[in-house]
C-alpha cells in the first residue's frame, strides 16, 4: 500500500456519505433509516393497498441506503483508526484497485465472497 491515497479515499467517502444522507432525507428518512412521523403516503381507505405497496418500496430503498451508509461510516472509522486498507477478516492488505473502485471496502474480495456465502 505504498501509493494508497487515503486523503482521496476519505474525501470520496465523505462525499458519498453526504449523498446518501441527502437521498435518505428526500425519502423522508433520518440517517438511522427511521421514517419521519409527518411523512404522509396519502390516500383514502380505498387506496390502502397502493399506500402499503408504496411504503414497502420506500422502506426497501431506505434499508439499502442505510446499509450503504453503514459501510461508508465503517470505512471512515478505519481511516480514523489508521487501519484503512486492511481486511477486517484476514488482516491482509486490500488491493488498491479495489479501494479505488470501492473506497467503502473493508474486506478483500475473498473475504467479502465468504461473508456473502459464495
Amino acid at each position: 500500500m505504498t501509493t494508497l491515497d487515503i486523503a482521496g479515499a476519505e474525501k470520496a467517502l465523505r462525499k458519498e456519505r453526504a449523498h446518501l444522507v441527502h437521498q435518505l432525507d428526500e425519502l423522508g428518512a433520518a440517517e438511522t433509516g427511521d421514517l419521519r412521523a409527518d411523512l404522509d403516503f396519502g390516500g383514502s381507505f380505498a387506496d390502502a393497498a397502493a399506500v402499503t405497496a408504496e411504503r414497502t418500496e420506500v422502506l426497501g430503498v431506505v434499508d439499502s441506503l442505510k446499509a450503504q451508509l453503514a459501510n461508508v461510516d465503517q470505512a471512515l472509522g478505519k481511516i480514523e483508526a489508521g487501519t484503512y486498507g486492511i481486511c477486517e477478516d484476514c488482516g491482509k492488505a486490500i488491493p488498491e484497485a479495489r479501494l479505488e473502485a470501492r473506497p467503502e471496502s473493508v474486506r478483500c474480495v475473498e473475504c467479502k465472497a465468504k461473508a456473502a456465502g459464495h
